[in-house]
């Protein structure tokens, strides 16, 4: 019906009364496991860790972030909304967790149940008594960092609570939304660029104010915001979404299995990051390491290794996966006799959705579903017609200014380019920031699909171009490049 769409989807055996088997037992689990805690613990080891844990030292902070707005990316929100329940369960005092979303989801007239979130198709309420610390226009990027770094005078707006954290103190980081090669999303404002939020960890670090850190990361090639960007020393666990060159995915979108309620037209969650929540959701954390957690995400994301899933990543003090995920997380209460097993109980689903195209699942879903010739399915097809011709626009602008710059020949490889594994995208931080601003000029918003062209402009940085070369060629070709005719469109939406 519409083919031009369909081109951008896609033990209870009692040990201790045989210690002669206790012995044994033990001792074959050292050896088969090597030392490491992937396998299940004994009961007498489980109450040492128990014992262990509850005398934690320094206090536990948290900053949650959803980096978008519109309904359409209600699976961001959604995301630190759960994230938000996780933590409350898990003990973190409300003053020691910082949100930032931009609150237009859980009221939104598309919203089918008013003042609710949920975060999978039979999951509870999510969004009761999140706190509104920073939303609207204060979820921006020198907020974020000014959080993080407890620099209170930095702040325009929002309840004023940063990371007041000390020296003896635990840092969970948690980042929801869109990215691109090397760069991050914000609702309304300047993008987050990994050279800057990499200076701010190492600031944090400088600082004295944390005993360790662990980042969270969701984003399409969210990879690249740590590969060589992120030393060693800091006392900082990062892990990712996706590698450095992939996107990341939606999940409990509509078609998919399981799908949403029926009345839902979006993706209620992020498949990296239910999986990490659900994990939490079901396991005692005060046994479970974040090495344990990190390689259940991993196999869940990957989605049995299909079109449909990404490649989950670790990057800094990859030591620190040794820590309990209750150092960070705290635990359910509920949970304190689940004893943690080396296997994945949580079921990827049969597919998943693109970030990049989970716009377009929800603008297309709600057009199928409206009355025909009513209000709601006009303002549906124009939703789509508009999403595919900013893509076409970008996507061509971009590819026209490759070639004036490099010529036909050489253009594709310079728009695709990709350094060898372990560099960093860009040598020159500035360099890319300053082509990136004079594209828009010319050029329009990048917006979130357009993120994804950040590899071509970091590889003119890396070929030596200059701005007054940039504002040349972005000149000429989004004057010879309008935007797509409406009319072509809707030929093809019709069809």
């Amino acid at each position: 019906m519409i083919p031009i769409f369909h081109f951008y989807l896609l033990s209870s055996m009692p040990m201790d009364r045989f210690p002669i088997l206790f012995l044994i037992a033990t001792t074959l689990i050292t050896v088969v496991s090597g030392g490491h805690d992937d396998f299940l613990r004994l009961p007498s080891e489980a109450s040492r860790f128990f014992q262990a844990d509850e005398h934690v030292e320094g206090t536990r902070w948290a900053v949650l972030i959803a980096g978008s707005n519109g309904y359409w990316n209600y699976r961001h929100q959604a995301d630190v909304c759960h994230a938000y329940q996780v933590l409350r369960k898990g003990g973190l005092k409300e003053e020691n967790i910082i949100v930032f979303m931009y609150d237009d989801i859980a009221n939104n007239e598309e919203n089918p149940r008013p003042g609710v979130i949920i975060n999978s198709p039979h999951g509870d309420n999510v969004y009761k008594g999140v706190p509104k610390d920073y939303v609207g226009e204060d979820v921006n990027a020198d907020n974020f960092f000014a959080a993080i770094l407890g620099n209170k005078s930095a702040l325009t707006g929002g309840s004023g609570k940063v990371v007041d954290s000390g020296p003896n103190d635990h840092i969970f980081i948690y980042y929801s939304d869109h990215g691109g090669p090397g760069v991050l999303g914000m609702p309304t404002s300047s993008y987050v660029f990994a050279s800057d939020l990499i200076e701010v960890l190492k600031k944090k670090h400088a600082s004295g104010t944390y005993k360790s850190l662990v980042f969270y990361l969701e984003a399409c090639e969210s990879g690249s915001i740590f590969e060589g960007l992120l030393p060693e020393g800091l006392n900082i666990y990062a892990t990712t979404a996706a590698n450095a060159e992939e996107s990341s995915w939606g999940t409990y979108c509509p078609g998919e299995y399981p799908s949403p309620p029926p009345e839902y037209e979006t993706c209620l969650g992020d498949l990296y990051s239910i999986a990490w929540m659900e994990d939490s959701d079901i396991h005692n954390l005060r046994t479970e390491t974040l090495h344990q957690q990190y390689e259940l995400v991993k196999a869940r994301t990957i989605n049995g290794n299909s079109m449909y899933g990404s490649h989950v990543m670790q990057f800094g003090d990859i030591g620190l996966s040794k820590d309990n995920v209750f150092l960070y997380l705290g635990t359910n209460p509920a949970n304190d006799n689940v004893t943690f097993v080396h296997k994945n109980s949580l079921v990827p689903p049969t597919k998943a959705v693109n970030q990049r195209d989970a716009d377009l699942i929800h603008f297309w879903d709600k057009f199928r579903k409206a009355p025909q010739d009513s209000p709601r399915k006009a303002a549906a097809e124009k939703q789509v017609l508009e999403a595919m011709s900013h893509r076409m626009h970008i996507d061509n602008s971009v590819k026209l200014i490759g070639k004036l710059l490099f010529g036909i020949e050489k253009a594709s490889e310079m728009l695709s380019s990709v350094r060898p594994a372990g560099l960093p995208l860009v040598d020159d931080w500035d360099c890319l920031k300053t082509l990136v601003r004079t594209f828009e000029t010319h050029c329009g918003s990048l917006s979130q699909y357009g993120m994804k062209h950040m590899r071509s402009f970091a590889n003119f940085c890396n070929a030596g171009i200059q701005k007054d070369q940039m504002t040349e060629a972005s000149a000429q070709a989004c004057v010879s490049i309008p935007a797509t005719p409406w009319s072509s469109l809707q030929r093809g939406f019709s069809a």
